[in-house]
């Protein structure tokens, strides 16, 4: 069996990118300034499309969400809480979609490591 990729597939595990490092400090967003990375592992711009792996430590953000993204969590608990109060916690091995429109927090309330998937953005 071959070990070669086909052609236009993307193997987070064997194509290595470096790490975005990313600080998030506007007090508008968030109360405590934190650091994020992130390996963008495919972009399309003419798509408006995005994939790969984002971690960051415990941190609260205010979100105001103009385009649609697609979250697997694998490590770590995150929780979404909308501008009406409702929440839920996610942990390792949730998928989930955070649409465009949404308005609340997303609160990583240990580690977070997830991959992702941007669309609008």
């Amino acid at each position: 069996m071959s070990s070669t990729l086909p052609n236009h597939v993307i193997d987070f595990a064997s194509s290595p990118v470096p790490a975005l490092q990313n600080e998030i400090n506007d007090p508008a967003i968030v109360d405590a300034p934190y650091q994020s990375s992130t390996w963008r592992h495919f972009s399309n711009a003419g798509k408006g499309l995005t994939a790969g792996i984002w971690e960051a430590g415990p941190h609260k953000e205010r979100c105001s969400c103009d385009y649609d993204e697609l979250c697997h969590i694998l490590e770590g608990e995150v929780r979404l809480t909308d501008n009406a109060g409702n929440s839920r916690t996610f942990g390792p091995g949730s998928s989930f979609v955070v649409a465009a429109g949404f308005e609340g927090t997303w609160e990583n309330l240990s580690p977070v490591r997830k991959v992702y998937l941007i669309s609008g953005a």
